[in-house]
This record gives C-alpha cells, structure tokens and sequence, in this order.
C-alpha cells in the first residue's frame, strides 16, 4: 500500500475558499503518480466513452496550444488521437479543461478531455460560465464567483495557479459521474469493513493562462488511495478527524458526507 502523494486534510477543514497558491511554471504537470495506475484505464475510457468525456467548441489552434504547454517536457506519443487535447490528456493522468472569456466577461468551459469527474458529466456542462459548472452551494458566499473570475482575469502567462481539493468516497473508481453508486456501496458496507472500502479521493488542480488565444487551461489530477493509507499515523487520523468534523455542515452536505459519516466515525473508531 503505497503513501497517498497528496494528503490535504493535515491543512485543515475543507473549505470554499479557492486556495490558490502560486508555483513555479515548471510545476504545471507534477510528476506522474498516477500514470502507472490511472493511464492505461484513462485511456481506454477515452476510447470507448469519447462522448461522455471530451467535447470542445473551440479550434484545433487553441487545443494544439495548450496540448504543446502540457507535453513539453515529454517525449512525443506514437498513438493516434481525434484531437491534439485528447493526444496530450492520453500521456498525463491529468485532466485537461480550456475556458474562455466571453464578451459578457464570463469564462465558460469550451473545451474539455475530462475523464475522472468528481460526479458531474462533461456534456452537461460544455459551455456553462465559471459559477455554472457546480450546483450551488448552500450558504456559500455570493461573491465567490466573481473574486475567482477577477483572478483568471489577472493571471498573467508563465503564471500557474494551485489548489487541492479533497473528499472521501466508497471504492477506488476514478470515472465517477455520478456518485449515486458510490453512496449504494456506501449504504452496503458493515462498519467493520469501513477501513476497507473508503477511500481518500484527492483533486490537485493548476490554473495557468496560455500566451496566444489567452484561454485558460485547467489541469485536475484526481489520486484515490486506501482511507487507511492515508490515515497511517496517530498524527494523521488526529488531523483527518479534525477535518471532517470542523468542515461547515453545508459544504460537508454539498460534498455528499452524510452518506459516509457512520462508515468515517466506524473506521476512527477502529484507529483511535
């Protein structure tokens, strides 16, 4: 069982705040974690469900721009790919998104090759603004959208942008839509199989705008590893069970946790 590369929760509660924190532009694309287990199945979805998780409004121009920011530091790929996005997200775990600034000042999702969605689909969203893309949130701050906007408007070229998102789901799937299967597991579980069957699912995004159609790339790299991987000291399941339990019940509602909290309060129970 390997150490989870991503470990969010020992920087507290989740939060709606965006975090973005600059890292250098060599940075875009960390080093592959994921490839060895992710890409050889990322690529077959990408095959076989092309429909559910590419889709793009925009001209091969602006994919082959960003393809090229996203590959440079890799050797060129021998497979053959409908579209230069497809053939850049087939060589990183990464997800790929493309937003443009409309006239109206609204970045929209024009662009996409999205094959670890954290329960939403691709084409309902294509073309959807900024504050669209996510249900909304119950209690969240009016304003979010708007000051995450004014900071892709900022965003200078060479500049890349870092946040980590993070939840806790049933099972290892990464291709999850919809969560609805998830939370069946979820229901199904006895307690004493908790620390078998959840799971850390983490997003590490980067924001970075690119020099030439001044869209904005989006990269999501989803890692899952064992809740018990993650919670492999007294240090860490002290920091996870503040997390959990000091996250807004809104945004904990948002995130789908009810569905969990007795599987949680089962597996801390076991580690306590």
């Amino acid at each position: 069982m390997r150490e989870p590369p991503y470990l969010p929760f020992l920087s507290g509660p989740a939060s709606l705040a965006p975090g973005l924190k600059p890292i250098p532009a060599e940075h875009l694309i960390a080093p592959d974690t994921e490839a060895g287990i992710w890409l050889p199945e990322k690529r077959q979805i990408m095959r076989t469900h092309r429909e559910d998780v590419f889709g793009s409004v925009l001209p091969e121009a602006a994919l082959a721009e960003a393809a090229a920011l996203v590959t440079a530091h890799l050797p060129p790929s021998e497979e053959n790919w409908p579209t230069p996005l497809e053939a850049a997200a087939a060589c990183v775990s990464d997800d790929l998104c493309l937003l443009q600034r409309g006239e109206d000042g609204l970045w929209r999702l024009q662009a996409a090759s999205l094959v670890a969605p954290t329960f939403w689909l691709l084409s309902e969203k294509l073309g959807q603004p900024l504050g669209g893309l996510h249900d909304p949130v119950p209690e969240a701050n009016p304003g979010l959208v708007g000051r995450i906007a004014r900071m892709f408007d900022a965003l200078r070229p060479g500049q890349v942008l870092e946040r980590f998102n993070w939840t806790v789901q049933a099972g290892s799937a990464r291709f999850t839509p919809s969560s609805a299967p998830l939370k069946a597991l979820a229901v199904a579980t006895p307690d004493e199989a908790a620390l078998d069957v959840l799971h850390l699912r983490v997003e590490r995004q980067t924001i970075s705008k690119l020099p030439e159609s001044g869209l904005l790339l989006f990269t999501i790299r989803i890692a899952v590893d064992p809740l018990r991987a993650a919670l492999s000291s007294p240090r860490n399941v002290s920091a996870f069970r503040t997390a959990w339990e000091g996250t807004a019940p809104a945004l904990a509602n948002y995130k789908g946790w009810p569905a969990y909290e007795r599987l949680v309060r089962a597996a801390l129970a076991r580690l306590s």
